[in-house]
């Protein structure tokens, strides 16, 4: 597990291209938040976030691009206006906004930005949007708990995860919390803790072998891309204490 971090850190400057005012708004909306590296961002990323706002009944998605993921190396990671500017033309549809706002809040673990958005978006409901693969590994991120407790969390199913996710420490520790498939299109409004498991058609597209095809091909894996990424692979949630 990394070191603690501060996250009093400087604040960036606005991108105008970001949709999404640090300071918040009053918007009664249904957000699901799909954090990550976006190194690269892919179709998968896309089509994780459709299925999110049909199956889960959200008015949004926004892809949280990270600026440096504290459980992945910085090694061949793109910077993160370039990430979010690839995240940009692969979502290309009006609801799934691209987002660098944790720059701008100054947090680093999802933790954090979680509460703080709560706090700045009052009467949002937020849902975090994360992968099988995640839910597996999740206890090794920093106050993990918190973020089931702050949030209704939408697991979505990712071959061959799907056992271990539901023999997990998470799914074992929020056992009673979970709610029946049924209830997916309501979560959004449940509160916390609350947590669903969705059966999902697997995508092909990881950005991990985007990465490597792209090195294989004589190409740099941290260089220019048309995508973002918080660790695609993990459809479309990069692992994020």
């Amino acid at each position: 597990m990394p070191a603690e971090v501060t996250c009093a850190r400087p604040r960036g400057a606005a991108d105008p291209r970001d949709p999404l005012p640090a300071y918040g708004d009053r918007r009664r909306v249904r957000v699901g938040l799909l954090g990550g590296s976006f190194n690269p961002a892919h179709d998968g990323h896309r089509y994780i976030s459709l299925e999110a706002l049909k199956r889960l009944d959200l008015d949004e998605v926004w892809w949280l691009v990270s600026p440096q993921n504290p459980l992945k190396s910085s090694r061949g990671m793109a910077p993160q206006t370039e990430r979010a500017d690839g995240a940009r033309m692969v979502a290309a549809h009006p609801r799934i906004r691209v987002t660098t706002i944790e720059s701008r809040l100054g947090t680093r673990y999802t933790a954090d930005t979680l509460r703080v958005l709560r706090l700045r978006y009052p009467l949002a409901r937020f849902v975090w949007i994360m992968g099988a693969d995640n839910l597996v590994q999740i206890d090794r991120w920093r106050r993990w708990s918190s973020i089931f407790r702050t949030l209704p969390v939408a697991v979505f199913d990712r071959s061959p995860y799907s056992y271990q996710a539901l023999a997990s420490k998470a799914a074992r520790r929020f056992a009673r919390d979970r709610l029946p498939l049924r209830k997916a299109p309501v979560l959004a409004g449940t509160r916390a803790p609350a947590w669903v498991f969705l059966p999902i058609r697997r995508h092909p597209q990881s950005a991990t072998a985007i990465r490597a095809g792209r090195h294989g091909a004589g190409g740099s894996p941290g260089g220019s891309r048309g995508a973002t990424g918080h660790g695609a692979h993990r459809f479309a949630n990069g692992a994020k204490p």
